[in-house]
Order: C-alpha cells, then sequence, then structure tokens
C-alpha cells in the first residue's frame, strides 16, 4: 500500500509519526510525506472551515497522485474546533480514498511524552510517568527538557524518531485518549479499506 503521510511540524516529518504509523499498521509498503502548508496544493473552495478543507484538500491530491492511502495529523493547538473539522473530513465522500485523519490533543510533542518506557529506552536516565500529556500546556518545552537532561547527543527531532519506534501504540492510546486514539484505530483500520 502506498500512503501518504501529511503533517504540520518537522518533528513529526523526521521520522517519528511514519514510526508510529508503521507500529499500527504494517500495511504500508511505501509512506511518502508532504507539508500540509505545501503552497503547491489548490485549495478547495466552498462550505467548510479552514482544517476541513485543508484535509480534503489533501485527500484529494493523496488520490491525484496516485496513493492508496492518507494519514494526515494536524495539532489541536487549544483550538477544540479542529477536531470536529478533521471528524467531518474523515467522514467526507467526496473523494473515494481510504484515510486516517487525526488531531494530536494539544500537539504531536504530547504523544511523544505519552511512553516513559521508550523515553526511558532512548534517553538512558529513568524518566517518570509524565502527567497527562493531553493537559501539559507546552508538551514541545517538556520534550526538550527532558532532552536536556541526557547525555546522550541526539536532536529533538532524533529523540521523538527513537521514542516513535519503541513508544508502544496502546500505552500512548490509553494517555492520550482525545487525540491518538482515535487516530490510531483509524489507522489500523486503513489496511481493511484499502
Amino acid at each position: 500500500m502506498r500512503v501518504l503521510l501529511v503533517s504540520e511540524g518537522k518533528h513529526e516529518r523526521s521520522g517519528a509519526l511514519e514510526a508510529l504509523v508503521r507500529r499500527m499498521n504494517g500495511t504500508f509498503a511505501e509512506v511518502h510525506q508532504d507539508r500540509l502548508a505545501n503552497g503547491d496544493i489548490h485549495v478547495i473552495h466552498g462550505k467548510g472551515r479552514g482544517y476541513f478543507k485543508k484535509a480534503l484538500r489533501w485527500i484529494g491530491e493523496a488520490r491525484k497522485r496516485g496513493y492508496h492511502a492518507l494519514v494526515l495529523v494536524v495539532d489541536e493547538d487549544g483550538n477544540p474546533d479542529r477536531v470536529g473539522e478533521i471528524d467531518e473530513a474523515q467522514d467526507n465522500t467526496l473523494f473515494p480514498l481510504p484515510r486516517a485523519l487525526g488531531v494530536a490533543v494539544r500537539m504531536f510533542d504530547a504523544w511523544i511524552l505519552a511512553d516513559e518506557r521508550a523515553l526511558t529506552d532512548v534517553l538512558g536516565y529513568t524518566v517518570g510517568r509524565q502527567k497527562n500529556p493531553e493537559t501539559i500546556a507546552d508538551p514541545k518545552a517538556e520534550c526538550a527538557n527532558l532532552l536536556s537532561r541526557t547525555k546522550i547527543n541526539i536532536t529533538q527531532a532524533q529523540m521523538y524518531a527513537a521514542v516513535a519506534e519503541k513508544a508502544n501504540p496502546d500505552v500512548v492510546s490509553n494517555r492520550c485518549p482525545k487525540g491518538f486514539a482515535p487516530f490510531a484505530g483509524r489507522v489500523r483500520r486503513l489496511s481493511d479499506t484499502a
């Protein structure tokens, strides 16, 4: 299955999101990535709010490029309306293409904080269980704080990719029930719809 993976930030595109997705669905033979804000993608006009339109635009683009499925993740960034917009795009039938659309609450970085065992393995010191990742005001800063304590010389993007390679998707789903859990279910079902 050829899958287009679309996300907002560089940390997601560093390999972290792809690693998480592959751990949840091993049927993806090819995964290509793109930025949500790619200016070459034409806007869909008409009804719908901003993130709904962006998601529809990417569903159409993935279909045009010949992909079998689209995986798209955006950050909630404190705007709960994004969840409804992305859910609406997930259920929209304008473009017949399997998709797994998700909203990371508050942001993708919270998913990296969810599995303390994976964090411990990657950072080389015992990382305690973080408070509810979806309620942390600035999970990116918390990840940077954890990284600053390690003796291992890696960037934050490399840390994210390494944690995602080791993270247990069921643990992340339990710790991030608003954002990751629905997204994980959609990713797991992709092979049934393609």
